[in-house]
């Protein structure tokens, strides 16, 4: 019998620790939230610190603030939606289902001159292969 050794995961991990806020979801219902931070993620999934156990198979949205400006100017988060596939004490790894990078705050007239005011701008580059939409936080 062969032995396979090494991390078989499909996609690339990063170790990034990141703040977050996390909302359990069931049928449109925010069952619980809280605040945690990221330990790793990929365009697949991310693992994160929950402050408290999930729940496997339930579905989870979190915001992600990431650490770079758009246009230097806006802040922006990540905005994930996924079903938690595994824990282990207050970690928790969710399969990614959906992502979209936001800006947290800004106006589109802050960040790129002519942009109407009190809008955001949605569709900033992604690091990760397909980007959706879906619901905001």
């Amino acid at each position: 019998m062969e032995h396979i050794s090494g991390d078989r995961r499909e996609n690339r991990r990063y170790e990034l620790v990141l703040e977050l806020k996390w909302k359990l979801v069931r049928r449109r219902k925010v069952l619980e939230s809280g605040s945690g931070r990221t330990l790793d993620l990929s365009s697949g999934g991310v693992l994160f610190e929950a402050g408290r156990p999930l729940p496997v198979g339930l579905q989870v949205e979190m915001s992600i603030a990431w650490p770079a400006l758009l246009h230097n100017v806006a802040p922006m988060q990540l905005v994930v939606s996924g079903r938690v596939v595994r824990t282990d004490g207050a970690r928790a790894a969710i399969q990614m289902v959906q992502h979209e990078f936001r800006t947290a705050g800004a106006s589109v007239s802050e960040i790129r001159p002519g942009g109407s005011p009190g809008g955001q701008a949605r569709h900033a580059p992604s690091p990760f292969a397909g980007s959706s939409k879906f619901g905001a936080m």
